[in-house]
């Protein structure tokens, strides 16, 4: 009784070029078929029949020869490093102070300078002096920051983070400035906040001197009240640098900033 058994054979069928053609365009035309599965009847081996692992086998080898295979499909997901390892945002660091903690960009350097009363923390751009960003803590009789009154309230009262002869509220127009005043602040938006049940400000303000170059600075402050103690973090930039790739980095700055 015979079997059937499956093998891989490779064909290739030649063409010559036909009579009359040009002798230098020697180009043969291969049509070949490759791995094609070939199953001819077998007689009984010795044992009386013919291996079916044999067999299957040949077919699988045929298969995979016939295909390539994207490592993908051998494995999905993190164990075959489909995507890669994640990457890390290297672009901010994280600090933890006493009480406190944000994300510092990891390109600004520690700054010895104090402008503040009450200045904790300072980090500014190693390009820029302009662009950096400072902690503040003081302390308050408030309960909670909701105490100092409204947002704009609040910055009225700590209008020295600002600068010397900043805050005077909206102005009429960003082009110019009242008679005898040098400095101007407009209140861009603010925010309320509650972070781990904490209440908090957000105030994003744009100053500007009338001996300023940068065009102005964008202002964030973040701000809070807990055990006795106001926490509050200033993070700035150039209007120019602003839109130049700055923003990411202050704003990311003072949203991550939160007491402990």
């Amino acid at each position: 009784m015979a079997s059937t058994a499956c093998f891989l054979h490779h064909h290739a069928a030649i063409s010559s070029p036909a009579a009359g053609r040009n002798p230098s365009s020697r180009y043969q035309a291969v049509n070949a078929k490759l791995n094609q599965v070939v199953c001819k009847a077998q007689k009984h081996d010795e044992n009386g029949s013919i291996s079916r692992r044999l067999a299957l086998t040949v077919l699988i080898g045929a298969a995979v020869v016939g295909s390539k295979v994207n490592p993908a499909d051998a494995a999905y997901g993190e164990a075959a490093n489909v995507f890669g390892k994640p990457k890390a945002d290297t672009d901010f660091m994280a600090y933890n102070g006493d009480g406190f903690k944000l994300s510092v960009p990891s390109k600004w350097n520690p700054s010895k300078e104090r402008e503040f009363p009450g200045q904790v923390l300072r980090f500014e751009d190693n390009f820029d002096a302009t662009s950096n960003l400072s902690v503040v803590v003081q302390s308050t009789d408030k309960k909670s920051i909701t105490d100092f009154g409204s947002p704009e309230q609040f910055l009225s009262q700590v209008n020295y983070l600002l600068g010397q002869q900043a805050y005077f509220g909206k102005t009429d127009s960003e082009g110019g400035f009242d008679s005898g005043v040098v400095a101007s602040a407009n209140i861009l938006e603010t925010d309320t906040p509650v972070i781990d049940g904490k209440q908090y400000y957000s105030i994003s303000v744009l100053t500007r001197t009338a001996d300023g170059d940068e065009g102005g600075k964008h202002q964030l402050i973040s701000a809070t009240v807990k055990d006795g103690k106001l926490y509050i973090c200033k993070a700035q930039a150039g209007d120019k640098r602003w839109f130049k790739g700055a923003k990411k980095f202050v704003e990311s700055a003072a949203s991550s900033f939160s007491v402990a």
